[in-house]
Parts: C-alpha cells; sequence; structure tokens
C-alpha cells in the first residue's frame, strides 16, 4: 500500500481490500470499483500497473473523506463483496474423459446464482464463481454429484502436489487459492479412496476387463459351444453391465438435463444393437469404449503425475532455530525473518538468502542448470534445490506458499486450464457437428426403410453405426493432451509456458527481439584491456586503480576491484575518495594523488594526455568500450576499458534458434549505434536497433510485428515490461529470482540461461506440429468412418475399433512430448 501526498489519491493493493483475490481480471475487482465509484468523495478509480503488480487507484476529495476514512470504506467494500461473491476450486474425482468436463460445466451453469464456471479436464479442477444469496457450496456439489463424479469430503481447491495455508483464506467458502487450500483428508492430490488397493485405483480398467471376458464367454458359446441364445445373451447382459456403468452413471443425468454428449452417443448405440438382437455388437462397443476410457484416463494421469512430481521437490518440514534450539517445523508455520539450517545433502525448505556457509546447490528442479551452482553468504537460494557439501543457514525471505517452486506449481495449473486457439476450434467444430450428426442418424435411420431401400434393422444398425463413427472423443482431446504433456516438460525443464496459447504462438515464431544488457550481455561491466602506459606492468595499474575504486559504489569501479581480486592483488590503502562529475574520481595513494578518469579530467588539471596513449583510448571507446585513463601524481599509468561481456551462451543459443528456423534475431538497447554495432556481431543477431528508450522498444517491436507476423521479446520481465507485453510472446530471462517476470511474461526461463530458449521453442514447434498431427487423425477417422457406415461398408464393430482406437492414438501421440529433448 503506499500514498501519493503531491495529488489526493490512495492505492491499495487488491488483496488488501479483496482477501484471496490476486487478478485484476477477478469479477470482484470491477464490483468494487463500482460500489466505490458511488460513495461520496471518491471522483475517480481505476487500476494501476506499477512494479508488475495492478493496484487500485482512488482519486478523492479530502474535505469530504478523510484519507483513514476512504481506506477503511474500501476495505468494508472489499469485505462485503467477498462475503456474497464466493469462488471456488473444487478437485472433480471420477472424470475419464474430455467430455466429462463439458457436461459438468452445463448441468453447474444451469444453477441460480452461478456467475462463471469452467472445468478442467486436464488438471481434474472446476473454477466457479456464484452469488453466495442465491447459491451455496452444497447445491454446487450435489449437481456434480447427479451427474456421477464427485467432490472428494472437505476438497477446497488442492493443488496437484504442495498445499500450505495462505493468512488471507478463511472459513468458509471465500475466494479459494488452488494453489494453496488444504482439505484434511487429502495427501498429494489424492483422496483416500484414490489411495486404496488396485481395485479402487483401478475399477474402470477392472470393469472393462470384466466386460471383455463376458462377452468373450457369451460369443463363444453363441458361436462353437452350441449354447442356447438366452445363455449367450445372459453373458452378453453382464458385459453390459460392466462395460456400461460408468457410462450409464455419467450419460444419464446428462441426458436429463439437456446435454447430450459423447457418452450418451455410445450408450444409445449399445442400446439401439440390443434392441435389434445385436447383443454381440453393443457388448464390444461397451468393452471397447470403456476400455479406451480407462487407458485413455491412465495416459492422461502420467502426464499429470509429470507436473505433480514438481510440487513432491519441496520437503514438507524445515529444520528452524528457535532461541537456542533447532527444531523441525511444518513448512506453513515458517515465517519470513526465520533462520532455517540446510545440513549438506538436504534438500532446500524454503526461499531464502545465505548467512553462513558455502555450498554447491544443484537448482535443476527449479531453473534447469545442469551443473551445481556455487553459493556464497547474500546469495539466494530456492525451496525445492538441493544442497551440497557444505552446512547453510537461510534467513526465509518468502512463505511456503509464496516460493518459486510454488508459483510454478499455481501458473502451470493455471496454463493448463487456458485454451489454446486449435482447440477453441475443436470445441467450436464439435458445438456444430454434434446436433447436425444427432440429425444425420435420424434421418439415416428413418429415411431408407420409408424410401424401400434398406429394411428396418439394416438401416437403424447402419446410423447406431454412424452414431458412434461420428463420436469426437479423439477430436477433444487432440489439444489438451499436446497442451498438458507440453507444459509439463518445459516445466520439467526449468521453463514455464503460461498457457495453451503461448505454447501454440511459440511454436509458429518468424522474429524474435532480444534486451542487450542482462539477456545477451552479463548485465555488469567487466575489465576487457589493462593498457600500461611506459614504466608500468599490468598488476601496477590495475593494483593502484583498484586501491583507489574500493571507495566507490560505481558499476566500472566495482568491475576495477573485482578484476584484482581475481588477480589475487594485495591492494595499498587509499584516503578519501572524491568525484568529480561527468570528469572521474581521485584520491590519495601512498602520499600521491591517483586520477582516474576521462581526457576531460586531465585537460581540466593541465594534464594533457600523451598522443599516442590517448589514441590507444580513442580506439578502445571507438570499439564501443568505455575507458578511463590512470595517473600518479604527474605521471600517467595508462588506461582500463571495460566490456558487458556477451553470455558464453548467447551466441551458441541464437544459432541454435536459427537452426530450428526462427529467421530473424534482432537486438534492441539503449547503447548508442556505435556500441550495438560492435556488439551485434559477437552476440550473433541478424540486426540491430540503437538508441531506444523503453517506449522506442515498443514501436520496434510493432514494426517488427508488422514484418514477420509472430514476434517473440526476450528481456528481463522488469524495465522491459511494456515491449514484453506488446510482442506475441513476452518471454522473462532469469524468472525464478523474479516475482515481476513470473507475472508479466508469457514465458519465463526460471534460469538465467539463454540455452533454454532454443528448447522452449523447439518444444513448442514440435507440440504445435503434435496437435496438427492430432486434428488430422481425429477429423480423419471421423471423414472416413461417417459416409463409411452410413453407405453400410463398416459395421458397428469396426466403428467402435477405429473410434477408440483414434482416441488412444492422439494421447499416446501427445505424450511423446514428455520425452522431448533438444537435438544437438
Amino acid at each position: 500500500m503506499s500514498y501519493h501526498t503531491q495529488e489526493p489519491t490512495l492505492q491499495l493493493e487488491i488483496p488488501h481490500v479483496l482477501p484471496g483475490v490476486d487478478s485484476a481480471a477477478d469479477g470482484c475487482v470491477a464490483r468494487l470499483q463500482e460500489r466505490l465509484i458511488e460513495q461520496t468523495g471518491i471522483h475517480q478509480v481505476h487500476l494501476d500497473e506499477q512494479n508488475g503488480k495492478t493496484l487500485l487507484c482512488l482519486h478523492y476529495d479530502p474535505n469530504l473523506v478523510p484519507l483513514e476514512k476512504l481506506e477503511r470504506l474500501a476495505r468494508d467494500e472489499g469485505a462485503a463483496i467477498t462475503q456474497r461473491f464466493r469462488h471456488e476450486t473444487l478437485l472433480i474425482a471420477g472424470m475419464d474423459c474430455a467430455s466429462c468436463a463439458a457436461s459438468i460445466e452445463h448441468i453447474v451453469r444451469k444453477q441460480p446464482g452461478v456467475l462463471n464456471v469452467g472445468v478442467n479436464y486436464p488438471t481434474q479442477k472446476m473454477k466457479v464463481e456464484y452469488d453466495s444469496t442465491l447459491v451455496d457450496r452444497a447445491a454446487l456439489v450435489k449437481a456434480v454429484n447427479k451427474l456421477g463424479y464427485r467432490v472428494p469430503s472437505g476438497e477446497r481447491g488442492l493443488p496437484m502436489a504442495l498445499s500450505t495455508p495462505r493468512p488471507n483464506d478463511h472459513a468458509g467458502h471465500e475466494h479459494t487459492d488452488p494453489a494453496t487450500a488444504k482439505p484434511k483428508d487429502e495427501h498429494e492430490g489424492h483422496s483416500h479412496a484414490e489411495r486404496g488397493g488396485w481395485l479402487q485405483k483401478n475399477l474402470e480398467l477392472a470393469l472393462s476387463v470384466l466386460s471383455g471376458v463376458l462377452l468373450t464367454i457369451g460369443f463363444a458359446g453363441e458361436q462353437w459351444l452350441g449354447w442356447p441364445a438366452a445363455a449367450a445373451i445372459a453373458f452378453y447382459v453382464g458385459a453390459y453391465l460392466a462395460g456400461g456403468f460408468n457410462l450409464t452413471r455419467h450419460a444419464v443425468p446428462a441426458m436429463l438435463s439437456g446435454r447430450f454428449n459423447v457418452d450418451f452417443l455410445m450408450l444409445a448405440g449399445a442400446v439401439g444393437a440390443a434392441f435389434l438382437g445385436e447383443w454381440g455388437e453393443g457388448a464390444f462397443l461397451l468393452f471397447l469404449f470403456s476400455l479406451g476410457h480407462a487407458l485413455e484416463h491412465s495416459a492422461m494421469e502420467k502426464a499429470r503425475n509429470a507436473i505433480a512430481a514438481l510440487g513432491k521437490l519441496t520437503p514438507k518440514t524445515a529444520r528452524v532455530r528457535r532461541g537456542a534450539q533447532e527444531i523441525e517445523v511444518p513448512i506453513e508455520q515458517i515465517q519470513v525473518g526465520d533462520v532455517a539450517i540446510v545440513r549438506p545433502g538436504d534438500r532446500v525448505a524454503v526461499d531464502g538468502t545465505i548467512r553462513e556457509g558455502h555450498s554447491a546447490i544443484d537448482q535443476s528442479p527449479i531453473t534447469g542448470e545442469s551443473v551445481p551452482v556455487e553459493k556464497a553468504p547474500g546469495d539466494g537460494v530456492f525451496a525445492g534445490t538441493i544442497n551440497g557439501d557444505g552446512a547453510l543457514e537461510v534467513e526465509v525471505t518468502k512463505l511456503a506458499q509464496d516460493t518459486a517452486i510454488a508459483r510454478v506449481m499455481q501458473m502451470v495449473e493455471e496454463a493448463q486450464s487456458q485454451k489454446a486457439p486449435s482447440q477453441t476450434f475443436s470445441e467450436n467444430f464439435e458445438r456444430v457437428f454434434v446436433p447436425v450428426i444427432i440429425g444425420v442418424v435420424v434421418l439415416a435411420a428413418i429415411v431408407p426403410p420409408l424410401a424401400g431401400w434398406l429394411s428396418w434393422k439394416e438401416a437403424v444398425l447402419r446410423a447406431l453405426s454412424t452414431l458412434v463413427a461420428a463420436s469426437p472423443c479423439a477430436l477433444a482431446l487432440a489439444t489438451p493432451a499436446a497442451v498438458l504433456a507440453g507444459i509439463a516438460q518445459a516445466a520439467r525443464n526449468g521453463v514455464l509456458i503460461k498457457g495453451g496459447v503461448h505454447l501454440e504462438n511459440l511454436g509458429s515464431l518468424n522474429a524474435i527481439a532480444f534486451d542487450k544488457t542482462g539477456t545477451l550481455t552479463r548485465g555488469r561491466p567487466e575489465v576487457a584491456d589493462i593498457v600500461p602506459w611506459e614504466g608500468v606492468s599490468e598488476p601496477q595499474l590495475l593494483q593502484i586503480a583498484a586501491a583507489v575504486e574500493t571507495r566507490s559504489s560505481h558499476p566500472l569501479a566495482e568491475a576495477v576491484v573485482r578484476r584484482a581480486q581475481n588477480d589475487k592483488l594485495a591492494l595499498p590503502d587509499s584516503g578519501e575518495l572524491q568525484n568529480l562529475q561527468g570528469r572521474g574520481v581521485q584520491a590519495e595513494v601512498g602520499g600521491q594523488l591517483v586520477r582516474i578518469g576521462n581526457a576531460r579530467m586531465f585537460e581540466e588539471a593541465k594534464m594533457p594526455v600523451p598522443a599516442a596513449l590517448l589514441e590507444k583510448v580513442t580506439l578502445l571507446g571507438d570499439s564501443g568500450k568505455p575507458t578511463m585513463i590512470v595517473s600518479r601524481g604527474d605521471k600517467f599509468l595508462g588506461a582500463l576499458s571495460f566490456a558487458d561481456e556477451i553470455r558464453p551462451e548467447s551466441k551458441k543459443a541464437l544459432e541454435m534458434l536459427r537452426q530450428i528456423g526462427v529467421g530473424t534475431l534482432v537486438m534492441l538497447t539503449g547503447d548508442n549505434a556505435r556500441v550495438a554495432s560492435h556488439i551485434a556481431p559477437q552476440a550473433g543477431v541478424t540486426e540491430f536497433r540503437a538508441d531506444l528508450l523503453p517506449e522506442n522498444k515498443v514501436e520496434a517491436i510493432n514494426a517488427l510485428i508488422k514484418q514477420h507476423g509472430q514476434v517473440a521479446m526476450v528481456g528481463d520481465g522488469v524495465n522491459d515490461a511494456p515491449a514484453l507485453a506488446q510482442a506475441t510472446v513476452g518471454i522473462a530471462m532469469g524468472a525464478g529470482g523474479t516475482d515481476v517476470a513470473l507475472e508479466t511474461a508469457d514465458v519465463a526461463l526460471m534460469g538465467d540461461d539463454m540455452a533454454k530458449l532454443p528448447f522452449a521453442v523447439a518444444l513448442s514447434r514440435q507440440a504445435k506440429a503434435i496437435i496438427r498431427q492430432n486434428l488430422w487423425i481425429s477429423l480423419g477417422v471421423i471423414a472416413i468412418l461417417v459416409p463409411s457406415t452410413l453407405f453400410g461398408f463398416a459395421r458397428l464393430g469396426i466403428a467402435v475399433i477405429f473410434h477408440e482406437g483414434s482416441t488412444l492414438i492422439v494421447v499416446a501421440n501427445a505424450l511423446r512430448l514428455l520425452k522431448f529433448r533438444m537435438r544437438p
């Protein structure tokens, strides 16, 4: 919270007035704005972006409403809104296909008072916003239960693998954060029932196998053993009951609520086959459909577990120093400022800063770095990383629910709920296609017999086969399965992709723009050239310069001192530092005045720089390197030049990007054209734009979009935020330690490693190719089977085999992304 004194304005963080609401897009934010603007003394209410955070900004008349009353008023109105308009994120157990999610959405949306509802099959979550004066949580759970699904007892938005309470969450049914709420009877994302024996966990598969066994016995008895028809039918009925159990308990309630989905189409096909006396055909349909669902569910669970494994990285307890004792406490009880003890070989349980100790930390679970990183006092560590051989004392800087791994888990789940363009296409296609097919099937069952072309039995059997053939199960899973697997594999390798739309866009890039400082370069200057003058050695020049610069905090001064320390030079004492603005610095060393600065400094001191030395300095400056001249007394010692070094991995990463098809690589920098032209070839970019302010970078991105279509911007997520937002895809570097970068970017490279960018682009291109393959497979099977069944070339059994086969192929094809590796 911050107050502006120059004008009557109050700025408040959204969670401060709306507990549990973190997003400005939440409907309750708009409701609060509407209520506040109606209050006396408030003449404007809007949202303001500052440092990656969205603030509620109130313009008010202090004569009508004092500041203290205004803040209290905002909090009271926010409390009233959160009391009435509730948000729930509920785990839904029992979903075994993509159409299940649409059925649940349909029936929950019909409840009075429900404002928004979204069900995500990959994450098995339902997010619902409702007016608590018209409907309550129990009614929503009851509606879900009616469809044959269930909300585990006490479930309030469990994350896949990480649960910690958030201070702003209260009892009842307020805004519930899916990354933090913790149910009483859950552990690691599964209910007690799901932790039962094999039969409980695999009931669907067991029923399917039983259906297949009964079908086989009935068929063998009828065809080869000479059983009477009634005996064979008895086994077929058993196969119907086993294979159709899950199907019926979902399809019938959905049908009664007016929702005709894929389950209904299959059930109608099986019932129709029995009505025509084709018991074996109907039992075969239900067996294959239930088996397909069971295998599909198992495959999707594999993709979910890839993400759930991230959350299991964080220990449930941490060793904390309290007074003179070291005790084990649950991570949710750890407070900012606590000191955690990390023993050699332990997994770090907190985000914090090292107070004591040195060690090598394996950060690969968070940043994807392939080698351990040396850490010393003052360095930051992440929860979920693995300590090396040294013992560490870490001061906690973030609560458990705010650690990097917790934020990544939350954002990965949010990413899965965002629909990619191809998924939107699939849903729009289904919305039109299913009613059309039902109409075609009805006509196919009635018109041929009335016209005398077919018997009623044959016409109905063909119609039922068409019904099965046209069911778009594979189409419904074509995109979400690939998005789930792609985002999971990216997260496991230190890349956070925040949604299916960004996954697809990242795979369509034609050009990428890069910020220079901190992205292509290290972001800090280093001594590049040491130019000693007559009779002076390089160590002597560096030693004298560093002695003076130890008193300065300027980045160039720090570079000089750092180089001297790396060279293990002993530095003499220096006197008080004098800073000559725009010229340089000076201080006494060994009783003599040492000057360090530009040529102007020496001109004013009546010490003309020797022509040969000045020529060398000019050449270094022309190559884009800042320089400074050093003298002691009346003698020149030489000059030092500096450069913000190109990251070693940058050039290789950009070369790999060109190899995978990104032909235009542009450097955007605020440096002058002379410096930019020197750095660009070293970095490996194909072109550059120089002398750019932040607003100029936005203009440059717009120009690139007009020229190339799909353009990404890579930056640090803070000062490049406008350009990141303007680009097709905004990519933040080193986001593991930067909250702002996590919030502003569409894609976050958790480690400060440019090598992850080619991996992310290649993975996204593979994901897009797999999505395209899946769409062709699913649509192709429908296009072939529908006319084949309509005209009698394929019977019901063939339709079932191809229908279920295409669904399994689509899911298996998507799971290939879990093994994706960047080709060398």
